[in-house]
C-alpha cells in the first residue's frame, strides 16, 4: 500500500485519523506512497444538496485532505501541513455510493507544494469525474 518509510506513513495516518471532520464524513484513507494520496467517503444523506446529489463541501473536504496529504509524503518527516489555497471545478453531480478523492503532487518546491485532486463518484464499481482541486500547501511545525 504504500512505498513511504514505515515510520512515515504511520506519523500521516496518524495526523489523518486527528481530523475530526474526516471523522464525521465516514471518510477513509485507502492508499498513500510518495506524492499522492486517496480518501474515500460515502456519500449520506446527511451530506447531500438540495438536489440529491453530494454536496460540493463534502467533494472539496476530502479533495482538500488528499492533495495535502500527498504533499506532506514529500516534506520534512518532522513537518505537518496546511493548505494555503485551493481551487475547485466542479464537472459534473455527485452522484453514486461514495467519492473516491485521488491527490497528488504538481511540483514540490523548496517552501511550497503544489497540489491537485481528482474526485470521482463510485457506484457498483463504475466511475465519474466529478470534480477538480488545484492548490498550495506548506509545512508547518508538527507542533503548531
Amino acid at each position: 500500500m504504500t512505498d513511504l518509510p514505515p515510520e512515515h506513513a504511520a506519523r500521516i495516518r496518524d495526523s489523518f485519523a486527528r481530523q475530526t471532520m474526516m471523522e464525521t464524513l465516514g471518510a477513509q484513507m485507502r492508499d498513500l506512497g510518495p506524492g499522492r494520496a486517496v480518501i474515500t467517503a460515502p456519500i449520506l444523506p446527511t451530506s447531500l444538496q438540495q438536489h440529491g446529489a453530494g454536496h460540493a463541501g463534502l467533494a472539496f473536504a476530502i479533495g482538500d485532505s488528499a492533495a495535502g496529504y500527498a504533499a506532506l509524503t514529500v516534506m520534512d518527516a518532522a513537518s505537518e501541513v496546511m493548505t494555503v489555497e485551493m481551487k475547485i471545478n466542479l464537472l459534473s453531480p455527485a452522484l453514486g455510493d461514495r467519492l473516491v478523492a485521488e491527490g497528488r503532487v504538481i511540483r514540490a518546491g523548496r517552501r511550497v507544494v503544489v497540489v491537485s485532486a481528482d474526485i470521482w463518484a463510485e457506484t457498483q464499481g463504475q466511475r465519474k469525474h466529478v470534480a477538480i482541486l488545484q492548490g498550495t500547501m506548506i509545512p508547518v511545525d508538527a507542533g503548531s
